[in-house]
């Protein structure tokens, strides 16, 4: 099953939920890959990997068609966790994609195929909705939405589920909302209860599981780790483990297995 973790809006926690969901989903046996669809390439850098070692090796040699996709995957520090890179020279691939015409497909053309291996493929998106967040909607079978628990977290969010049906009208007929993610929840404060709330009666399919802010999360990247390496015994790894729980629970589920 391949889910793209997207929100136009930036610090809601895309990366985060990526890396960390990825992580834990290998602690429940499935097979991994995280595909870092975003040109600043935090995922790349979150997971261990130098961003030096993936020059010329990286999503942007894919969809130029210098590589194959199965060229650029790296394996983790995780065992089942494995990595497609990303680079800032993805930046200039929007322009390029669109010259290239059918440019909404060429993730589905050139990335699907092989990602299908594993039983959870992750595209951890950029904050916006341009031609390589459009790419990911269309290749994936479900969205991963995360939500900042504060002010105007709403904000965008109508928009973004117009860009999904968008989507699903004209290029991906299967594409669904896997569920919205609460990050950020602080339980002390009235504003995190009160968005939370908010989130959960107009958007029904969020998931039971929010995702606290705290510190151990936010460190852990700049050590090139997940939460499970970094303190898997943290409000933050506690929070990641239930959630990537309650995702298979969800999706297996209702499918009888990994589609």
């Amino acid at each position: 099953m391949i889910l793209a973790v997207a929100n136009q809006k930036g610090g809601v926690g895309k990366t985060t939920t990526s890396i960390n969901l990825g992580a834990y989903l290998t602690r429940l046996g499935r097979s991994v890959l995280v595909v870092d669809c975003d040109p600043q390439a935090n995922a790349t850098t979150a997971l261990g990997i130098d961003r030096r070692r993936v020059e010329g090796r990286s999503l942007y040699e894919v969809l130029t068609g210098e590589l194959a996709f199965e060229q650029i995957v790296l394996r983790t520090a995780i065992d089942g966790l494995d990595l497609a890179p990303s680079s800032p020279t993805l930046a200039g691939a929007e322009v390029e994609l669109v010259e290239a015409g059918a440019f909404e497909t060429r993730f589905r053309e050139l990335i699907r195929p092989t990602a299908l291996r594993w039983d959870y493929t992750l595209l951890d998106c950029p904050p916006s909705l341009g031609v390589l967040t459009a790419n990911a909607l269309v290749a994936a079978d479900g969205v991963i939405v995360p939500v900042q628990c504060e002010y105007l977290a709403l904000e965008g969010l109508a928009q973004l589920m117009r860009t999904i049906e968008l989507v699903r009208r004209r290029a991906n007929p299967g594409l669904r909302v896997a569920g919205l993610v609460l990050t950020m929840y602080d339980s002390r404060t009235n504003l995190s209860q009160q968005v939370a709330e908010e989130v959960r009666t107009h958007f029904p399919d969020t998931f039971q599981v929010a995702i606290p802010r705290t510190i151990r999360l936010g460190e852990a990247p700049s050590f090139g780790q997940t939460i499970l390496e970094y303190d898997p015994a943290s409000r933050g790894a506690a929070a990641y483990n239930a959630l990537a729980e309650e995702l298979v629970a969800r999706l297996e589920g209702a499918a009888g297995g990994v589609a």
